[in-house]
C-alpha cells in the first residue's frame, strides 16, 4: 500500500469519527441543535358556558372581582371602566373616561383597579369598590395590555416587550422580550396572570399565548379561531371585532374570554 492510500485511509477514518461525535469542539450536529429549539405546547380548550356581552363594548381589559366582571373599554369618546353582571351582561356601575382618552388594559391589585391608556401615555388608579379615581400616573410608552403578579404591574405596548412597574412610583423595574420558536412575538395586547404565567391576546389574531414571565418564553398557545363561528357570532368588521379579553377567577379556576363588540362572553377550560 503506497503512502497516498495510507493517508486517504487514515483521513477517512478521522472524518467518519468526527461526523458521529457531537462533542468535538466547533462541530454542531443537527440533533444537538434540535434539542435547543423550544416548541410551545398547543393547548386545547373547551367551552363550558356562554353569557351575553354588550356589543357596544370595545373590550380592552377584563378581570374578575367580587362576583362580577370588571371591564375596561376603548375608543376615543367611548372609553370607560365598568362593573358587569356576568349572567345578564348588563352594566352595574361605570366611570367614563374623558373624550380624549383611549382606554386600554386594566388590572386589580389589592383594593385598587389600575387602568392604562393607548397614545395618551397615562394611567389611572381607582378604588375597586366605588370606582372613584385616586391618582393618575405616567407611562413611558403607549399602553396596551395590563396585569400584575401580586407585587408589580405588568404591561404591554404593542411590541414584544412586557414591562414590570413598581406600584408606588410606577418606575420600570424590569422588562422581558417575548419569544417563541419563530422569534419575537409582537402585538401583545390584553394580559392576564394565571397560575404563574402571563396569558396574552395577540392583537388581530385568534391566538392566546401563555408566557413565562421570568424569561419571556412562550410556553403554550391556544387557537380560538373556530370560536366565533361555532358560537354564531356575526362579525361585521373583521379589523375591530377581534378576540380580546381574558379574566381569571382564582377562587374557582374559571377563565372568561370575549372580544371587542362581541355579543357573547365565554367561560372556557384550558387543557394540555
Amino acid at each position: 500500500m503506497n503512502r497516498f492510500y495510507i493517508f486517504f485511509f487514515l483521513l477517512s477514518g478521522i472524518l467518519i469519527t468526527g461526523c458521529n461525535n457531537s462533542d468535538i469542539p466547533g462541530i454542531t450536529t443537527s440533533t444537538k441543535e434540535d434539542k435547543t429549539v423550544f416548541i410551545p405546547d398547543n393547548l386545547s380548550y373547551q367551552v363550558i358556558a356562554e353569557f351575553p356581552h354588550d356589543t357596544g363594548a370595545y373590550t380592552q381589559g377584563l378581570i374578575w372581582y367580587n362576583g362580577h366582571l370588571l371591564e375596561g373599554t376603548g375608543q376615543f369618546g367611548e372609553s370607560n371602566l365598568r362593573v358587569v353582571d356576568l349572567q345578564t351582561g348588563k352594566v352595574v356601575k361605570q366611570v367614563t373616561n374623558k373624550e380624549d382618552i383611549f382606554g386600554e388594559g386594566i388590572t386589580l391589585l389589592g383594593n385598587k383597579i389600575y387602568q392604562i391608556t393607548w397614545q395618551n401615555k397615562k394611567g389611572y388608579v381607582y378604588d375597586a369598590n366605588s370606582l372613584k379615581m385616586l391618582k393618575e400616573f405616567s407611562l413611558n410608552t403607549d399602553g396596551w395590555g395590563l396585569t400584575n403578579n401580586g407585587k408589580e404591574l405588568i404591561y404591554s405596548d404593542g411590541s414584544s416587550n412586557l414591562y414590570f412597574l413598581d406600584t408606588t412610583n410606577f418606575r420600570e423595574l424590569n422588562r422581558v422580550s417575548v419569544t417563541d420558536n419563530f422569534g419575537p412575538v409582537g402585538n401583545l395586547n390584553e394580559l392576564e396572570w394565571i397560575e404563574g404565567s402571563v396569558f396574552a391576546n395577540r392583537y388581530q389574531t385568534d391566538i392566546i399565548y401563555r408566557i413565562d414571565p421570568e424569561n419571556g418564553r412562550v410556553t403554550g398557545k391556544i387557537d380560538l379561531g373556530n370560536l366565533k363561528g361555532t358560537a354564531g357570532i356575526q362579525v361585521k368588521d373583521v379589523y375591530n371585532e377581534v378576540l380580546n379579553g381574558i379574566a381569571y377567577d382564582s377562587a374557582t379556576g374559571r377563565i372568561f374570554i370575549t372580544g371587542k363588540y362581541w355579543s357573547k362572553m365565554f367561560e372556557i377550560k384550558i387543557g394540555n
